[in-house]
């Protein structure tokens, strides 16, 4: 049996993993993969060292319905022990979306962590709750294994106090309500590759592009400003999150329309972004395809609202290197 750390992503609409010898974890995954298009067409694909592909293919959910993470969680796990008979799980790394103000570096999981982070579920929605069922999946199927969490807001307190703000009372920002910024382990990889090559000194823009994402502003490997804020709601328009948005229109919807607040989130969080603009699908490939007007509107609109953001990240830095 040989040593290996598994990382673990369980995302807001996938599940990342891969497996690294812990003798060196710098390179290539002895396994890795991705369950993505969970809650709807799911499909699970696995690569070997090399690049061999060793499954590739629909995942199922329970009763016929679209698999869910907890599904996708099961089926990572069990393909562990199928594809990797000889290995030992010495570590396990989780993504974690949120990590609040109090969590600015990787700490050890255990139980008050874990009810820590529960606790900022709210603040992260369509993330936070899955994340931790990843680490509970994680620690049943490997006990006594320690467990890292890695959190996504951690890169981002590092700005300037400026720019954790929002222009309302101090008490709320005291409070929490405040810019936290995410993608942070995202923009932390492409530092590392960055300064590989020499490339990391002075006034860099990065961008996270997925379902989710975000663009962020980068001097000498800090970083400055960022799209999101709040919650991973925030900036750039995404597959089916609204990104930047008026507050009043929430206002018009609770007060004028009469919507709850659940009703509301839901339509912000899963009906919105590329989706709600085509009124097709929340997948850019499939819009890039699409010969739909409204597929081409949706394409549009989110270039547009790229190039403004992008602007705005080269204004927080006073130029770009």
């Amino acid at each position: 049996m040989t040593d290996h750390v598994l990382t673990l992503n369980a995302g807001s609409s996938s599940v990342k993993f891969a497996l690294y010898p812990a003798a060196r974890p710098e390179g290539a995954p002895r396994l890795s993969g991705i369950a993505d298009g969970l809650g709807s067409r799911a499909r699970l694909r696995v690569q070997g060292a090399g690049g061999a592909v060793l499954a590739d293919g629909v995942l199922a959910g329970q009763g016929g319905a679209g698999a869910s993470h907890d599904d996708a969680l099961r089926a990572t796990l069990g393909l562990l022990g199928e594809h990797a008979p000889d290995v030992r799980v010495a570590a396990v790394g989780h993504r974690i979306v949120h990590g609040g103000v109090e969590f600015d570096h990787p700490v050890a999981i255990d139980d008050a962590v874990l009810a820590r982070l529960a606790a900022l579920e709210t603040l992260a929605p369509l993330h936070q709750p899955h994340n931790l069922e990843g680490v509970r999946a994680a620690r049943h199927a490997f006990p006594g294994v320690p467990q890292v969490a890695c959190f996504d807001t951690a890169f981002h307190r590092a700005q300037p106090e400026l720019n954790q703000r929002f222009a309302l009372p101090r008490a709320l920002h005291d409070e929490g309500v405040r810019r936290y910024g995410f993608h942070g382990i995202s923009y932390e990889s492409i530092c590392a590759q960055l300064a590989a090559r020499g490339l990391l000194a002075g006034r860099v823009v990065a961008a996270h592009l997925g379902h989710g994402a975000s663009i962020c502003a980068i001097r000498d490997g800090r970083s400055v400003a960022t799209t999101m804020s709040f919650s991973p709601l925030d900036g750039l328009p995404m597959g089916t999150r609204c990104g930047r948005l008026d507050a009043a229109v929430v206002l018009y919807l609770l007060q004028q329309r009469g919507m709850a607040p659940e009703r509301i989130a839901r339509l912000l969080y899963r009906e919105s972004g590329l989706l709600g603009l085509s009124g097709i699908t929340g997948e850019m490939r499939e819009l890039a395809a699409s010969t739909e007007p409204a597929a081409r509107e949706a394409v549009d609109y989110y270039v547009e609202h790229a190039c403004r953001e992008l602007a705005a990240m080269c204004a927080a830095l006073d130029g770009i290197d």
